[in-house]
């Protein structure tokens, strides 16, 4: 297939071109910012450029992976994902442009799988170890996924996905390090393969991954990004505030589904020879521990954890620590402030999107002023808009619109492409305001999302499942102001029987959530009404409902 521009696309499976969004639909690229992302070749492979270059450039025996007390060198690592590539393409018959699967905690061989994918021309689809059947099925059919690597102890959500459709026909299973676990497949599989493995030579507008995000409908969207998509931002925010260096060793809570994790915690370090060391439990005080005790210099995390490791701080050294990013939620002024009291490091505040693969607004650390999360950074515009898309002065709210080398194109999906995309602009769907100095302060969301301890959850995915309950007859799921993560999910439930109305009932609803999707979703609170508020035509008036509990937080003093 030739591409726009007359380059030959190295994918022959084309299901992933074919249901891309009309090219009229796309947002306006523009790669004339910086004069790296218009120095780009025609062919980009981003496996390449982010291992066997660093190892070419002399960075081959320096340290890429940490996890426990093993680490592995940048040699070891090209190694290891050769010999996994053999595998798809030898055992499993992959083709250039097959979307594969990836589902596994934070992990090095994680890592290796994925650059392995795209060696090989695959296409990433990283999910979630949390996911649940019902989610993977979603996912598998959406992206039409014909193989998986999965981590052997998450598997069996993955084998009761996979039941009921025909379409995922290989998986293989492996374990945190490629230790030869007696049920991991892969593990087995990679031992008698050599070390070598010749990389597809796919175009820089070739697939590269498909990255789902959580939609207002409930359903999740299923984003499209190049391999040329994964180098711009590489290339834009790290490398424009040198967030990342040689010595760096990084360490942090987003899972590599999220792109905001997989650009910290593996392609920001690796473009630029640094490593990552992951942790088995990342919570507050692991992190807190790893610094101390590894001497990690970068940390990515949401605001949650920046306020719970304020009050902890005092009891570690962290001196090594230097560079700390946040994202997924707007980042308090007030736990900027006090993190910067207790260890001395400006976090930079970034805003990003799934659509627009990694950060877009920041400032660098020496630049960041608590309470507004930056502005456009280099490679980026970013504007405020009214609803007819003309721009706004400053000081007055309004919508985000950016655009720069990144975008939105959605799988199969050109009704919220028409959404998300706007004249060229991409609208995340976020409200703020810009001061005079062009530096962005959050409003809100613009939409139904809930913003809870970094993760976006949707009201109406979380309400589909309560729904699937034979004691709920109605519910609607909004945000609610917490202290501690934001927001909580909190549900409004009418029960088919009122006295089924206490705490036993709460508890058993909770637990059907956990069980049905990704646990952290669940509705962390549930109130018991007698009627939903909704219009004349019976539509559900969720607003009314967000406003009674900000109501309620202000009278409670929040």
């Amino acid at each position: 297939m030739i591409l726009p521009g007359g380059v030959p696309s190295a994918h022959t499976d084309l299901f992933a071109r074919d249901n891309l969004p009309p090219r009229e639909s796309w947002p306006r690229f523009d790669y004339s910012a910086l004069p790296i992302l218009a120095s780009y070749p025609n062919r980009i492979n981003c496996a390449v450029e982010l291992l066997d270059r660093m190892v070419a450039s002399g960075h081959g025996s320096r340290p890429v992976l940490h996890m426990g007390e093993t680490t592995w060198t940048y040699r070891q690592l090209l190694a290891l994902t050769n010999r996994i590539a053999r595998v798809l393409v030898e055992d499993l018959g992959l083709v250039p442009g097959n979307r594969v699967l990836l589902r596994a905690p934070n992990h090095p061989m994680l890592v290796a799988c994925w650059l392995a994918v795209l060696r090989a021309g695959g296409i990433c689809v990283t999910t979630m170890a949390l996911l649940r059947a019902r989610e993977l099925a979603y996912t598998i059919e959406k992206a039409q996924v014909s193989h998986a690597l999965c981590d052997a102890s998450v598997l069996d959500a993955l084998e009761e996905a996979r039941a009921p459709t025909p379409v995922l026909k290989h998986v293989l299973t492996f374990s945190p390090l490629a230790t030869r676990h007696p049920s991991a497949t892969l593990d087995r599989a990679i031992a008698g393969k050599p070390e070598s493995f010749t990389p597809v030579d796919t175009a820089a507008d070739d697939m590269a991954l498909i990255a789902f995000t959580s939609g207002t409908t409930g359903a999740a969207k299923a984003t499209m990004h190049f391999h040329r998509d994964v180098m711009a931002i590489t290339d834009c925010f790290p490398r424009s505030f040198r967030m990342a260096e040689p010595d760096d060793v990084f360490t942090g809570t987003p899972p590599l589904a999220f792109t905001f994790g997989l650009g910290g915690l593996t392609c920001f370090p690796m473009r630029f020879g640094a490593s990552t060391r992951y942790l088995e439990e990342p919570s507050p005080e692991a992190m807190l521990e790893a610094i101390e005790r590894y001497r990690i210099t970068g940390l990515y995390t949401a605001p949650t954890a920046y306020r719970v490791m304020c009050d902890l701080a005092a009891k570690y050294d962290l001196r090594s620590l230097r560079k700390c990013v946040s994202a997924g939620e707007t980042l308090p002024k007030a736990t900027w402030e006090a993190f910067h009291e207790r260890t001395g490091v400006r976090i930079a505040d970034g805003l990003g999107s799934t659509e627009m693969l990694h950060i877009f607004v920041s400032a660098a650390p020496a630049d960041m002023r608590a309470g507004l999360t930056g502005r456009a950074i280099p490679g980026y515009e970013a504007r405020i808009v009214d609803d007819a898309g003309n721009t706004l002065p400053p000081g007055t709210p309004g919508l985000l619109a950016v655009r720069g080398p990144t975008g939105c194109r959605y799988l199969a999906d050109p009704e919220r492409q028409r959404t998300y995309v706007r004249d060229g602009w991409n609208y995340p769907g976020d409200m703020y305001e810009m001061n005079e100095d062009g530096y962005f302060r959050y409003v809100a969301r613009a939409d139904d999302m809930i913003i809870s301890s970094g993760y976006n959850l949707s009201g109406p995915e979380i309400e589909a499942v309560l729904l699937d309950h034979p004691k709920v007859k109605e519910c609607a799921v909004v945000a609610s102001p917490d202290p501690e993560r934001t927001n909580v999910a909190k549900a409004f439930i009418v029960l088919r029987d009122a006295a089924e109305r206490n705490e036993a009932t709460v508890k058993e609803l909770q637990d059907f959530v956990k069980g049905e999707i990704a646990p952290y979703k669940y509705p962390r609170a549930i109130e018991f009404v007698e009627a939903l508020p909704k219009t004349e035509t019976g539509k559900l008036q969720r607003f009314r409902l967000r406003a009674l509990e900000l109501e309620r937080a202000k009278a409670r003093g929040r």
